[in-house]
């Protein structure tokens, strides 16, 4: 089995090989502009579709807390991990709760709007 380390060089290199190999040349026998008539301008060709990618690996966002802020947090997840019986809970499992939460309850996410409106003026 190889290292992620040896993944990540070989997709590099298979990348790398793929910019680097010329794209396929004009044979002579295919007209170029030059040798078509001009009497019709050519109309562009429509951009290829582009096909929708479903993002299948979770996405990570970072937060940025005062040490205070930091501190309460930490004091109640191990006061949450105490109550459920727990090593611990950690900040992703909290912030995950807390998002699910926000975009499932209406009245919840009507007090965070308040507060970040509150908190810029």
């Amino acid at each position: 089995m190889s290292s992620a380390a040896d993944r990540i060089k070989a997709n590099a290199e298979r990348l790398r090989q793929q910019q680097a190999s010329p794209k396929a040349p004009t044979s002579p026998a295919t007209p170029t502009s030059a040798d078509l008539p001009s009497a019709a301008p050519q109309e562009p060709s429509p951009p290829a579709p582009v096909e929708n990618v479903v993002r299948q690996k979770n996405v990570r966002r970072t937060v940025d807390l005062s040490p205070s802020a930091h501190r309460g947090l930490d004091t109640w997840q191990r006061a949450t991990a105490d109550r459920l019986g727990l090593a611990r809970v950690t900040g992703q499992e909290v912030l995950t709760a807390l998002v699910d939460e926000l975009l499932r309850d209406a009245e919840l996410a009507e007090r965070i709007t308040a507060a970040i409106a509150t908190s810029r003026r």
